[in-house]
């Protein structure tokens, strides 16, 4: 868009427009002017360099300042003032072009000259540039640093312009600018004088059009139009438009103010039926809705400070018209503060006995669980003011830590809340928004009070592992004012904005991974680990808990369905190979589905299920005995790895082949387990000269370490020894025993570091019917944790150095190792 009426910045334009030069003296310098211009069209060249100009288009006789930036244009400038100073000015069609060629520019166009020019500090060039008369480009040239054309000059048409109807048009167009005028459009009063002593239709429509706010392709069509009248013709409808926007303009903004009156005059006419009212003593809803609201927050319980606040929100919400927007919030906050318990509380099940019955009714073993929570039953007992334990169950998932949580609730007799946590990112959805914002409302923590109704309720927030954390705030940070003891008895939500007493709220957490836990966060809890279930344990739970809910939940009894054992241990085997029960639930509930059907149909008799015709019920099993590795391999190791869903059994495979001594890493290793790579692969190197192999074992040979299932991502040190020992069988050309599974850290020295996780890794290996594991030795305290079962199943070696792993995993001893005088076997 062009506005003459005012200068203007911006940022992407090369220029800054400007009003024709007049001024009150306009005869005078008009008359000085002619002189000059005269001298000017006479010397006017044939070609002369190019000046692109954005978002304005110069009509002859404008006078304006151009601000140039581009080095195009400041190289176009300097070329002119060195040799004529007459400039070719061309609009874009395309303003955000930085280098503009011929297509992206409109051939007609002013012919102008520099009248002053001063360089500015930032780089930029101020020149003053006069329009002299139109041309059009007939040729483009591209020169070094700047572009220069061939014009074509051309004037307007010789025609008779002194019919009645052009003069007709000459007086519309002053009239309808007057009246732009009247509706606030800023024009100079000199160029206003200058436009009303005009009678040429040309030149009348070139400075009307320089003082419009047109779009750069009606400005560029009003330029290129030679016939004068029509030019003028075009403006003139150009001004009818903008005429009819700015009146439709006015009517809006006159329609607005009057809704403005209308709702003042309601306003005040309600006000006056008030006092009306209240004369009269007749008695209106708002005031029988306080009283209502003052009554509820006498029996609320609120502490003194709350209360206060209360009645003063009260008062102002009295004062207040019942139609004012701020008077609905007001009315939300007195709702909440009444709804949010102050005072009501349950009264704790401290018969330690009946709690212990109702744990064990609920959930198979996790006795150390359940000897805590009688434990805090056993303090609370005694010191009945204690403040409430912040717990954390840390586990897989499909290990119970949700239903567990509900179970403590119910035998500690206390209502039960659950926020899930997993993704939230915004600190106010912990802490709650300001009132002064649209739509606030109180954070998830005093939601979830109002929802106990108690102040003394089992909390359970779930996946706090899972917080995030954006531009929006940390709420990470917040929950420490939630479960920070000495912090909590005063937690401020920031929609209440009063203390908020949590310090008799029993908080548990749940995590699958406390690593994820900010460390501040995660010292305020005392975490209890959740380990993966042995199939033992899976089994009983099956038979205890899951089949007959299941079958509740499907609407069979026994009387239609009986699942063997030996079907039972197969459906866990086979069917699912998880840390948790989630998946064993799922598989049983589609169990009792068929056999529902079935009963629904009116084979309405025992449906048996055994292991012959499992796969009627469930279909092919979906893990079958693993035959990949049941040989003793060269390069080929069995790794024991942790992820969140609990332990499994990690292929290792490395092979080596003729190359330059590069390492290869894939499998979507993470940066952890590439590191561990590296480390075992230098203590290959250390090794192999202890060894005197040959010396150019490892310069003239490429090591490629593959993981399979490459889908999956993997991290962590614990593949360090797997690894080195997949090495060492391949430079060694000695197989590794397929029995064997392995786990630790490693350093390039060759020590074993201890890892995490040994309980989940000694029960993958004993899924995947492997029978002997090395462990590190600063794991041997760790071995009380796995289960006396799984222990008695497993040979477990403890080691310090890979030499010992070494010795248990190859089938032969290194002693046996090619030496330097003898050739390396290629693989």
């Amino acid at each position: 868009m062009q506005d003459n009426n005012h200068q203007r910045d911006d940022e992407h334009s090369d220029h800054q427009e400007h009003v024709p030069e007049t001024g009150a003296n306009t005869d005078e310098k008009t008359a000085s002017l002619e002189v000059t211009e005269e001298a000017l069209l006479a010397n006017i060249p044939t070609v002369m360099p190019l000046l692109p100009i954005r978002d304005i288009v110069v009509y002859p006789f404008m006078l304006l300042p151009l601000f140039i930036g581009r080095d195009l244009s400041v190289n176009a400038v300097n070329k002119a003032l060195s040799s004529n100073r007459y400039v070719f000015l061309s609009t874009q069609k395309d303003p955000s072009q930085e280098n503009p060629q011929e297509n992206d520019l409109y051939r007609t166009g002013t012919v102008a000259s520099i009248i002053r020019m001063l360089r500015l500090p930032d780089g930029r060039v101020k020149v003053l540039v006069q329009g002299l008369r139109k041309g059009v480009i007939e040729q483009f040239f591209a020169r070094e640093g700047y572009h220069e054309v061939e014009v074509r000059q051309f004037d307007d048409l010789q025609v008779n312009t002194s019919g009645v109807r052009t003069e007709a048009l000459i007086r519309n167009v002053k009239e309808h600018l007057g009246q732009m005028v009247q509706y606030g459009r800023m024009i100079l009063p000199d160029v206003l004088a200058l436009i009303d002593s005009m009678d040429d239709p040309g030149k009348l429509a070139d400075i009307v059009a320089a003082n419009m706010s047109l779009k750069v392709e009606d400005a560029q069509e009003v330029l290129a139009e030679p016939h004068p009248v029509k030019r003028l013709r075009r403006v003139y409808d150009l001004l009818s438009k903008e005429l009819k926007l700015l009146d439709m303009q006015m009517k809006i903004q006159t329609e607005a103010k009057g809704e403005m009156d209308k709702l003042q005059r309601e306003y005040y006419l309600r006000e006056q039926l008030k006092a009306i009212q209240k004369e009269l003593g007749d008695t209106d809803d708002v005031g029988e809705e306080v009283r209502e609201l003052e009554e509820k927050i006498s029996k609320a319980g609120m502490p003194k400070d709350v209360h206060k606040e209360a009645m003063k929100q009260l008062g102002r919400y009295r004062r207040m018209h019942q139609d004012a927007s701020e008077a609905n919030i007001i009315r939300t906050y007195l709702e909440w503060l009444i709804e949010i318990p102050w005072k009501k509380k349950t009264k704790d099940n401290l018969d330690l006995k009946k709690a212990m019955q109702i744990l064990n009714e609920d959930h198979f073993g996790l006795q150390d669980i359940k000897d805590r929570i009688v434990e805090y039953l056993g303090v609370k007992k005694l010191k009945p003011d204690m403040k409430g334990p912040i717990i954390c169950f840390a586990g897989p998932p499909g290990t119970g830590k949700t239903s567990l949580g509900k179970s403590i609730a119910r035998a500690l007799g206390r209502k039960f809340v659950r926020i899930s946590l997993g993704g939230v990112r915004d600190e106010a959805e912990i802490r709650g928004h300001r009132r002064t914002y649209v739509g606030a409302m109180p954070g998830k923590i005093v939601q979830g009070m109002k929802t106990a109704g108690t102040v003394n309720p089992l909390f359970m927030l779930d996946e706090i592992d899972k917080l995030g954390y954006d531009y929006k705030g940390d709420p990470s940070s917040a929950m420490l004012e939630v479960l920070d003891p000495e912090q909590n008895n005063s937690f401020q939500d920031h929609y209440i904005g009063l203390p908020y007493d949590l310090s008799g709220v029993m908080f548990i957490c749940t995590a699958n991974n406390v690593h994820s836990i900010p460390a501040a966060l995660r010292d305020r809890m005392e975490i209890i680990e959740l380990s993966s279930y042995t199939e033992e344990e899976k089994l009983q739970i099956a038979r205890k808990y899951l089949i007959p809910r299941q079958m509740e939940a499907n609407g069979i009894s026994e009387e239609y369905i009986n699942l063997s054992q030996e079907a039972l241990e197969q459906v866990v085997r086979q069917y699912t190979r998880e840390a948790g029960l989630r998946n064993l639930e799922r598989e049983l509930g589609k169990l009792c589905r068929k056999v529902a059907k079935k009963v629904a149909d009116g084979h309405r008799k025992i449906h048996r299920i055994s292991v012959t015709n499992l796969h009627h019920y469930l279909g092919t099993p979906k893990f079958l005995p693993d035959e990949e590795n049941k040989e003793d391999n060269i390069g080929v190791v069995n790794g024991l790895a942790w992820t969140q869903v609990g332990g499994e059994i990690l292929l290792v495979e490395v092979a080596s082949m003729s190359g330059k001594g590069n390492l290869m890493l894939t499998g979507q290793l993470g940066d952890v387990m590439k590191e561990s790579a590296h480390a075992a692969l230098t203590y290959a190197k250390h090794l192999a000269l202890e060894l005197k192999l040959k010396t150019d074992i490892f310069s003239k040979r490429d090591y490629h370490v593959h993981v399979p299932a490459g889908a999956i991502p993997k991290d962590g040190p614990s593949a360090g020894i797997t690894i080195a020992t997949a090495i060492v069988s391949d430079i060694c050309r000695i197989p590794v025993r397929h029995d064997v599974a392995m786990t630790g850290e490693i350093t390039i020295r060759g020590n074993v570091l201890p890892i995490g996780g040994l309980k989940e890794k000694a029960l993958a290996a004993a899924r995947g019917d492997i029978r002997t594991i090395i462990i590190p030795k600063g794991n041997e305290k760790d071995l009380r944790d796995i289960p006396k079962k799984i222990r008695d199943t497993l040979t477990i070696h403890v080691v310090k150095h890979v030499r010992e792993v070494l010795e248990i995993a190859l089938t032969e001893p290194l002693d046996s190792v090619v030496h330097e005088d003898t050739e390396a076997p290629e693989s």
